[in-house]
């Protein structure tokens, strides 16, 4: 194994090319899974954060929250429904906020909940409200009186909460009194009773989904929490678009791997004759070749990861671009099969070089 270090030593010129190509498909394969992670993450936060084993809509609201009513008779039927243990209500409005001292609206969505979804503490006073992180750079501070919406809703910002962001806004989380007040100020062709929540937060053990809709004859649909998730708009289809253009990305790294190590061996086979002339197996000299791959996709990882990571920190602000651990360890996993499944394309050369021929050829 030493031959293959020791030719990487002696002539890197010859693994420039590729290296730089993959250095580039590695910086675009975290940059395209960045802007992925960070469309679903700041789309879905709020409702990742439940603790729910089931989200309740009304039947024909389509699996949307904005479409959704359930009333407490509705909701007295699915607190009855078998393996139900706790319930509590749901809404959101999605508006703008006047920030004191900014001039520029902050985009906010207004959350009303009973039951605490991750990070955030019991439903606060009428009119007060617990902030997502990402409004701190719209100028929300603790402390701070935003003026929600058209007609201006008072909301006092008493804390900060993190990762529970809806459709790309920031949320404001606050009991379902001021939701209620919010919504019925601001949207009143999509006004709301004292007794009507968009969607239930449900959690129970069992089959929730079937119990459920068959406890209020199928006023509800019920979804789980993952498909609630993927259910809100976009979100799914955003998520297999890009997958779709990582993994042919991923499929272009195989072939240029594949065609540079392919063109490489074929320059070899003069080399590997002599190689197997005196006593080497093709297992050994193939096993060269993936050493050989695996240091260049490794070397090119760590440029594009560096390239990707100060390339991200001159974006704007507005681009939802989050490199997670998660996303560096699946682009590295990703280059390194490519590149040994790439190298095995060379695999058959190898095998079949014949020592006699090989070397009369490069004589």
């Amino acid at each position: 194994m030493r031959l293959p270090l020791l030719e990487m030593r002696r002539q890197p010129n010859r693994f420039v090319v590729a290296a730089l190509v993959l250095s580039f498909l590695a910086t675009l394969l975290l940059l395209l899974g960045g802007l992925l992670d960070g469309l679903y993450l700041g789309s879905t936060g709020a409702l990742r954060a439940q603790r729910a084993d089931a989200i309740v809509f009304s039947s024909s609201a389509r699996e949307s929250f904005l479409r959704s009513r359930i009333t407490d008779v509705e909701r007295a039927s699915v607190a009855a429904a078998p393996g139900v243990t706790r319930v509590g209500g749901l809404g959101f409005v999605l508006l703008g906020a006047k920030v004191p001292g900014r001039t520029a609206l902050a985009n906010v969505a207004i959350a009303g909940y009973e039951l605490p979804p991750e990070g955030v503490p019991a439903p606060p006073a009428d009119g007060q409200g617990i902030a997502d992180d990402l409004l701190k750079a719209d100028g929300v501070k603790v402390g701070a009186t935003i003026l929600v919406g058209p007609a201006e809703t008072p909301v006092e910002v008493i804390g900060f909460t993190s990762d529970t962001n809806y459709l790309l806004q920031g949320s404001v989380w606050v009991n379902l009194a001021t939701w209620r007040q919010v919504q019925n100020a601001n949207r009143p062709d999509a006004a709301v009773g004292d007794d009507v929540v968009q969607a239930l937060a449900v959690q129970g053990d069992g089959d929730l989904r079937t119990a459920i809709d068959a406890a209020t004859g199928g006023a509800t649909h019920t979804l789980s929490l993952d498909a609630a998730v993927l259910a809100l708009p976009g979100v799914k289809q955003q998520r297999d678009t890009f997958n779709q253009i990582i993994y042919s990305t991923l499929a272009v790294v195989l072939a240029v791997v594949g065609l540079f190590f392919s063109l490489l061996t074929l320059e070899r086979l003069g080399l590997y004759g002599v190689l197997k002339a005196v006593g080497s197996s093709s297992r050994r000299l193939f096993a060269g070749v993936v050493l050989q791959a695996v240091i260049v996709a490794v070397v090119s990882f760590a440029i594009g990861a560096a390239v990707a990571a100060v390339g991200s920190a001159f974006l704007p602000a507005g681009v939802p671009l989050q490199l997670t651990p998660n996303r560096f360890v699946f682009t590295f996993v990703g280059l390194l099969v490519a590149a040994v499944l790439g190298s095995a394309v060379s695999l058959r050369r190898v095998i079949r070089v014949d020592p006699a021929s090989a070397i009369g050829t490069s004589s």
